[in-house]
């Protein structure tokens, strides 16, 4: 039976007896694997801790800890993700079932013939790998869902704040064409949103002439910040402070992305600093870097908040009025995209009280001319 080369995969081999660990550690090095021996059962959960593996190769009958304590200590350490293939001698069946019940998936007899172990092998971490693709695959759309839903609350606010206020008869008539314009500017932006998601999902590389649209405008972010929040703030009685760059100031990020990112801390201070003031500023940071800021006169973020305020799922005030749509996941998110652009988002407390929120960006280099 012929066993191709050329797999992947890492193979703890356990075994007391070092003729055995060359012996099957050159097996499966040739078949393209990479092997990690350990001649004990200590040295095995070592090396487990050390380097998890996709295969455990485990002889059972070993002095000291045997075969079944080296399970058992392994399930002691959490859920065993790894198949574990036992190697033995014995043929005794009640032998067997303790091992399958102990979590072995399988075993093979010394001695054995390397194309029956090859093809254990072979089957066991190909199962384990693609179970550890199907759970990737799964993780990433998980992230892109919970990335597409909270990107596309914000100008959805937008649209039924616009609406509701249409709806009621209440606003005045010099005003409606603002508010419709909201409505299409913020359809356009989710739209927009969902069109990146996908197009990001679909190359695998971005394009060069994409690249060379990731600079975005720090006095164009702030005045669109302006622009589309105006009337939101207004209704929650928040006055805004801007500060735009002393200079044109180009940073190396999207425009798109940075203006999702700067709209989330300006609707977390909506939500969170009522009646205060919002100050959006741009400045220079680091040497090479320019920052955006988004701060506040609000409660602040408590100090046993603080090292939680960048972790999924983790919300900046449990009494915040956000209609059940807030999910923790912003800060984070954000967080994330920064570090992705080469820059940094992180908190400051304010004196005098409030939340301050720094991006800090690489300046995009001067376009070069022909």
């Amino acid at each position: 039976m012929a066993i191709a080369a050329g797999n992947s995969g890492r193979i703890l081999v356990v075994d007391d007896q070092s003729v055995n660990l060359r012996v099957v550690g050159t097996l499966l090095a040739r078949q393209g694997y990479e092997v990690i021996s350990a001649g004990s059962g200590e040295e095995a959960l070592q090396r487990y801790v050390e380097t998890p593996p996709d295969l455990i190769l485990l002889d059972m009958m070993m002095p000291g800890m045997d075969g079944f304590d080296v399970l058992a200590a392994l399930h002691e350490l959490g859920p065993l993700q790894v198949p574990v293939v036992f190697v033995t001698a014995a043929h005794d069946r009640d032998l067997l079932l303790r091992a399958f019940d102990a979590g072995v998936v399988d075993y093979v007899t010394k001695p054995f013939l390397p194309e029956e172990l090859l093809a254990r092998v072979n089957a066991h971490v190909g199962l384990k790998l693609t179970r550890d693709r199907l759970e990737r695959v799964a993780r990433e759309r998980e992230e892109l869902v919970n990335l597409v839903a909270h990107d596309l609350k914000n100008p959805l606010s937008s649209v039924v704040f616009a609406a509701e206020l249409l709806r009621s008869g209440l606003c005045k008539s010099e005003r409606i064409p603002r508010y419709l314009q909201m409505i299409h500017e913020s359809a356009d932006d989710a739209l927009g949103y969902i069109r990146h998601y996908l197009e990001s999902q679909a190359e695998a590389e971005p394009r060069e002439e994409d690249i060379l649209l990731e600079r975005a405008d720090l006095g164009e972010t702030l005045d669109w910040l302006l622009q589309r929040y105006e009337m939101q703030l207004e209704a929650r009685g928040i006055r805004v402070e801007l500060h735009p760059p002393p200079v044109p100031a180009q940073v190396c990020i999207h425009p798109r992305v940075l203006r999702q990112v700067a709209e989330n801390l300006v609707t977390n201070a909506m939500k969170y600093a009522p009646g205060t003031e919002l100050l959006l500023s741009a400045r220079v940071g680091a040497p090479g870097y320019w920052q955006l800021i988004v701060a506040d006169r609000g409660p602040g973020i408590p100090p046993e908040r603080q090292r939680e305020l960048f972790k999924p799922f983790v919300r900046l005030h449990d009494d915040a009025e956000d209609n059940g749509l807030s999910s923790g996941l912003g800060l984070s998110l954000a967080k994330r995209i920064i570090a992705g652009a080469g820059g940094q988002l992180w908190y400051e407390p304010r004196r005098r009280g409030g939340a301050r929120f720094i991006i800090e960006l690489p300046e995009a280099p001067s376009p070069a001319f022909a």
